[in-house]
């Protein structure tokens, strides 16, 4: 009888590589697909607009004399197309929520991304200028990193977890975090262990690093 094989585990969920020797997990987690869908794929402006539309056309109905049944029906093709459409950006959020995984490690931030092509995106710490951290009430927050001038990465390709209209110099951004302070915390720590300087204590923290130029690598990684 042959033993039975068991599924290896790695360091990083859902990335099947090792680290390097001495390199270790510090934290991994993922974004918060409620406030993704509020805050990348804008669910509530898009409810509010066909919310006015909604509005506007029953208006319009009852103007003209219909009953509240005839308006009511009358309305009813724009209702579902207004649930339609933000049911499809709920769904969109909620899909790039379960298959994007952010990590920092002793070295590095690590980002995969991507619902059809998933990517990893490793992002050492040598390389990183600065950190900031934008908070929201419910303790949410977006953790965008800027990186040195002559690294470039595609826009297109870390979208929707890039620093809104950084086009030209486009920022990787661990997104939707939950409990955005403490990992931002967590990161200055490690910023510092390797030579940089700790995020400041305010509401938009900062980190700085310095260091020769890193290697940085976007490489397709499979399901799994």
């Amino acid at each position: 009888m042959r033993p039975l094989r068991t599924e290896r585990a790695f360091p990083i969920r859902g990335i099947r590589e090792e680290l390097p020797e001495g390199e270790r997990v510090l934290w991994q987690g993922a974004p918060d697909w409620r406030d993704l869908a509020v805050t990348a794929f804008h669910v509530r402006q898009v409810a509010l607009y066909f919310g006015a539309l909604l509005v506007l056309r029953l208006g319009l109905l009852f103007s003209d004399g219909a009953t509240v049944t005839a308006a009511l029906r009358g309305a009813r093709p724009l209702f579902l197309v207004a649930m339609a459409g933000t049911g499809l950006l709920a769904g969109l959020a909620y899909w790039s929520a379960k298959s994007t995984l952010y990590a920092i490690t002793t070295r590095r931030v690590v980002l995969r991304v991507g619902m059809a092509l998933p990517l990893m995106i490793n992002l050492p710490f040598t390389g990183i200028v600065s950190a900031r951290l934008a908070q929201r009430r419910s303790g949410h927050g977006d953790l965008p990193l800027a990186l040195q001038g002559d690294v470039r990465l595609a826009y297109v390709h870390l979208w929707p977890y890039a620093r809104p209209w950084c086009l030209v110099h486009s920022e990787p951004m661990m997104r939707a975090l939950p409990q955005a302070a403490q990992v931002a915390q967590l990161l200055a720590g490690a910023l510092a262990a390797s030579g940089g300087t700790a995020l400041a204590a305010s509401p938009l923290p900062q980190a700085e690093t310095s260091g020769e130029r890193a290697a940085y690598g976007v490489a397709a990684v499979a399901h799994g």
